[in-house]
């Protein structure tokens, strides 16, 4: 054939002969898929990458038919470049992103990727997801484009990264960086905008370094976080000092390489990829250890929205069940007051039984239910949940699971061993300014418990017993469910208030606001709502409100309380615990008390609007902790006046007599300085309330004041 001047004859020529080799490899896929074999080192993706890219010319140099460069011509990462046709047909974009400044990082990096990719060329997958393309933070030239494509894609990130000196990236990668840092805060990209990320970061760190230890890392993760991306496994900061940095990098990796290949992966040793470490894994990563009290510091090791994963503490090597509470939960814990019990609960001591063991007032449920907040027991039975919501106070310490794989301590020890530090810790107020002898005695025999500490109570699959031990000791019980265990609600004994937290609407805010771990979580959370329908004691449902995130679904959530007719609804505004990797939650997503009681009296009037008449009445507020109680009328107002406190004696009665009974066999009257729109505002009168004058700066110094 005679080639034109321009070149034309060529391009046509390599056009048909594409095609026919288009036509050739598409039969064979077909074949191939309809066999269940695979085609080729990759699988389907890498058919495909091998037939829309051509050689031109003896140089040898590699150029795409869309006429995108590749990564061997530019040393530039491009758009098409990683690019993988994942199952169902989604592209899904794979990378392994290192910032390295002597090598360490490239080369742990390049170890990744070899390992990953072999794994996906011996899967057993009869589609590929494609393999990972080793990129240096350096070549970034557009990363909004490599990580939000405008096609919808999906992006796979794994990142190892070196801190330099000061805390900072090397400086080659100093512009991906910058760009990470300020998007993550910039309010145009929102907490959305990577949501198509999946990422995990290992730090290449040396703790001589101080508070600088393993920053860089640290603070990406972080950002990518906060920018909607979601973690296929905990950071990991490595620590060269230590001489453990391969063997950390070796247990991260596995991981990593397990969350993504779960039903696929084969084994692939990591530590032979390059003749390093042969020595088996035995010691987990290091992590920043948490802050001194709940509000510390966004970039310690508390903040991992991960924390401490079920796949990670479920089962031993030996297939052994493990303890949920590791050595390094129990320091961050304790570190925040928690005392651990045996080795999955734990107890705290409330700041308002601190508060009314100096008459200086009582938590909410003092005002709603007439308990006595110095005589209340925090506790709960598993530190694990299956969410990690937003809110969390306690910024994702506790582990989190699915289902119960862990060790488990006897519910009676259980039980003895919350009292016995609780009173301990009543016991160390004594001396303390202002503590009431009278209330310290009183304190010391606890009549109520507050199932809500921290994780899902119900997930210990001896929750019952735990409960009724509980109730032989005359102690009333307040339990939290996060709807996600129906069966475990419907299998409760009595309890004295059963709540079930409604944190959203819809299934989307749901998700962006408990981000539950299980896939069913809105069927499982529609069921959990309706269980309370069947229960005889008393119900709430539980809602923090967030402003910005589910303050604007007043109309759907008060159709879901046709599902399980609670006797009460809680309505609070969310409390801001301080800043956290695992949550971009700020002052400004703290409702003002005036918009909770907006709220409630909203649904007073949806409701009172479709049923033409006054379904649930606005019953109590709490206007310390910006929360009120709206209460069904037809129970528990009588002759105009609430009956929404409890008769605790009562109840030990009921439940003493194997009798069946109902939540109108033990309401007590409501006082009217608890009722909503008293004067009081639901502060108990007999307390001395303190207010405490808060010297912000442009503001003139004045000294506290008591009320």
């Amino acid at each position: 054939m005679t080639t034109s001047e321009d070149g034309r004859g060529v391009a046509s020529t390599a056009a048909r002969c594409a095609w026919a080799c288009a036509c050739v490899v598409a039969t064979g896929l077909v074949v191939a898929r309809a066999t269940g074999q695979r085609v080729g080192g990759t699988g389907w993706a890498a058919a495909w990458e091998r037939l829309t890219t051509t050689t031109a010319g003896r140089g040898g140099k590699s150029s795409r038919r869309d006429g995108r460069k590749t990564r061997e011509d530019t040393g530039v990462l491009e758009r098409g470049s990683g690019t993988m046709v994942g199952e169902g047909g989604v592209d899904e974009r794979r990378y392994v992103v290192y910032a390295s400044l002597t090598g360490t990082a490239k080369r742990f990096a390049t170890r990744l990727r070899d390992a990953l990719n072999a794994s996906e060329a011996a899967s057993s997958s009869a589609f590929s997801s494609g393999s990972f393309e080793l990129v240096s933070a350096s070549d970034v030239e557009d990363p909004e484009k490599m990580f939000t494509p405008p096609d919808g894609g999906r992006v796979v990130a794994l990142f190892v990264v070196s801190t330099h000196e000061g805390g900072m990236v090397p400086d080659a990668s100093a512009w991906f960086a910058r760009w990470a840092r300020e998007a993550a805060y910039d309010e145009r990209t929102g907490w959305m905008y990577l949501k198509n990320v999946r990422f995990a970061v290992f730090g290449c760190g040396n703790k001589e370094y101080g508070d600088n230890f393993n920053r860089a890392g640290r603070e990406l993760d972080a950002q990518l976080a906060r920018m909607g991306a979601e973690r296929i496994s905990r950071r990991c900061d490595g620590d060269e000092a230590g001489g453990r940095m391969e063997t950390q990098f070796e247990e991260w990796s596995g991981k990593v390489e397990r969350r993504l290949y779960k039903s696929t992966v084969v084994d692939v040793d990591l530590k032979t990829t390059d003749g390093l470490s042969e020595a088996p894994v035995e010691e987990e990563c290091e992590y920043a250890s948490a802050g001194e009290d709940d509000a510390s510091a966004a970039l310690d090791g508390t903040g991992s929205e991960d924390g401490q994963d079920m796949e990670d503490m479920g089962e031993s090597e030996n297939g052994e069940k493990r303890e949920m509470v590791t050595d390094a939960l129990r320091g961050a814990l304790t570190k925040q007051g928690y005392k651990i019990l045996g080795s999955h609960s734990g107890v705290k001591l409330c700041r308002w039984t601190k508060a009314m063991l100096r008459g200086r007032g009582g938590c909410y449920k003092h005002t709603f239910y007439g308990i006595e907040s110095h005589r209340c027991m925090e506790t709960t039975p598993s530190l694990a949940c299956a969410n990690k919501c937003t809110f969390c106070w306690r910024h994702h310490t506790n582990p989190v699971g699915k289902s119960w794989r862990w060790q488990m301590d006897d519910p009676l020890e259980l039980v003895e061993a919350a009292v016995s530090e609780h009173r301990k810790m009543v016991k160390q107020m004594k001396g303390v300014p202002g503590v009431l002898p009278e209330k310290l005695v009183e304190g010391m025999n606890p009549r109520h418990c507050a199932l809500s500490l921290v994780g899902e109570p119900i997930m210990y699959p001896e929750i019952g017993t735990f409960v009724n031990e509980l109730h032989s000791r005359k102690m009333s019980t307040f339990l939290v469910t996060n709807a996600q265990f129906p069966e475990a609600i419907s299998n409760l004994p009595p309890i004295t208030q059963l709540y079930v937290s409604v944190d959203a609407a819809t299934p989307e805010t749901l998700k962006a606001v408990d981000r539950p771990l299980f896939s069913d979580y809105w069927d499982r959370f529609i069921d959990s709502l309706t269980a309370l329908k069947d229960k005889q004691q008393r119900t709430v449902y539980r809602l923090t409100l967030v402003s910005g995130w589910n303050m604007e679904e007043v109309a759907a959530y008060a159709k879901l309380i046709d599902l399980g007719k609670p006797d009460f609804i809680e309505i609070k505004g969310v409390t801001y615990c301080g800043s956290s990797d695992a949550s971009s939650l700020t002052m400004k997503n703290v409702p003002y008390h005036k918009d909770v009681c907006e709220f409630g009296e909203a649904i007073v009037n949806l409701r009172r609007g479709e049923n033409g008449e006054e379904e649930y009445g606005l019953a109590c507020e709490h206007a310390h902790s910006c929360c009120i109680l709206l209460a069904r009328t037809e129970r528990y107002k009588i002759d105009d006046e609430w009956y929404t406190w409890i008769n605790y004696d009562k109840f030990q009665d009921l439940v003493a007599s194997g009798e069946k009974f109902t939540a109108l066999d033990y309401m007590e009257r409501t006082p009217s300085w608890a009722t909503y729109g008293s004067d009081e505002g639901g502060f108990d009168p007999e307390q001395v309330r303190h207010r405490k004058v808060r010297n912000h700066p442009g503001k003139v110094s004045e000294p506290n004041t008591v009320q």
